[in-house]
C-alpha cells in the first residue's frame, strides 16, 4: 500500500508550485508508485497559518512566504531585505540555500518542527497600481502600497502606508480602494489579476522580493 504525505500551498497550481509538483513527479516516479505526495492548493489551512499547521503536524509540507509572519520566523526574513543586489533566480537560489542551512535558522525553525527543504525563488518585485503614476519617490507619500517584509519597510521609508495582507486578498483590496498599489512578482501581478485593474506600473525599482521556502515537519521527514 503506497505511503502518502501531503503538501499544502495557499494558492493554486501555477509557476509557483512547479517545482513542488515537480517533486511530487519525481517521487512517485522514484519509489514506483510505493510513495505519493498529495498536494493541496489552500485546502488545508489559511496561508498565514501552514507553519501553525507543520508543528502540529496537520500535513508534512507546506510553502509559505516570511513577510506573513516575521515574528514566526525571523531569520529568513533576512532574504526579504530591500535593495540586496541580487541579480538573478540562481543566485538568489544559492543565497537561500545556504541560509536555510545556518545553525540559527534551523534552530529558528525547529520551533515549528520545521526543516526547510527548499525555496521558491521569485524574480524582483515591482509595483502595479491606479491613480497617479508616481513619477518620483516623493510622490509614493500616503500611497497604501501592498508590500510585505522588507519591501513594506522599504516603502514606508519613503513615507508611503505598507499593508500587509495575503495575495488573494489583493486583487479586491485594489478594486475596493483599500490599497492604492500592489508589490508583487511579475508573475503574482498577471496570477492575481493587478494588471488588468492597474493604471501604471514601475519597471526598474527592483525594492527586493519574498522569501518563500517549502518546509517539511522534522518528524515525517525522519520517518
Amino acid at each position: 500500500m503506497p505511503l502518502n504525505g501531503t503538501f499544502h500551498s495557499g494558492v493554486s497550481s501555477r509557476a509557483f508550485t512547479a517545482h513542488v509538483e515537480k517533486l511530487a513527479e519525481l517521487v512517485e516516479t522514484k519509489t514506483n508508485g510505493d510513495f505519493k505526495l498529495n498536494l493541496s492548493y489552500g485546502g488545508l489551512s489559511k496561508n498565514k497559518e501552514n507553519l501553525d499547521g507543520i508543528s502540529i503536524g496537520a500535513f508534512e509540507m507546506a510553502q509559505f512566504c516570511a513577510g506573513y509572519h516575521r515574528d514566526k520566523n525571523p531569520t529568513i526574513t533576512v532574504m526579504e531585505l530591500p535593495f540586496l543586489g541580487v541579480s538573478s533566480l540562481e543566485q538568489e537560489t544559492k543565497i537561500a540555500q545556504a541560509l536555510y542551512k545556518h545553525p540559527a535558522v534551523v534552530k529558528d525553525l525547529a520551533r515549528w518542527s520545521a526543516t526547510l527543504l527548499m525555496p521558491s525563488p521569485m524574480p524582483q518585485y515591482n509595483i502595479a497600481g491606479v491613480g497617479d503614476a508616481p513619477k518620483t519617490v516623493g510622490d509614493f507619500e500616503g500611497m497604501r502600497v501592498r508590500a510585505t517584509g522588507g519591501i513594506g519597510k522599504a516603502m514606508a521609508g519613503v513615507n508611503a502606508v505598507p499593508t500587509s495582507m495575503s495575495a488573494t486578498e489583493v486583487r479586491t483590496s485594489l478594486d475596493s480602494g483599500v490599497i492604492s498599489a500592489v508589490a508583487f512578482a511579475p508573475h503574482a501581478h498577471m496570477a492575481f489579476g493587478t494588471v488588468e485593474s492597474a493604471k501604471w506600473w514601475t519597471t526598474n525599482l527592483n525594492p527586493g522580493t519574498v522569501n518563500c521556502p517549502v518546509v517539511v515537519n522534522t518528524d515525517a521527514l525522519t520517518a
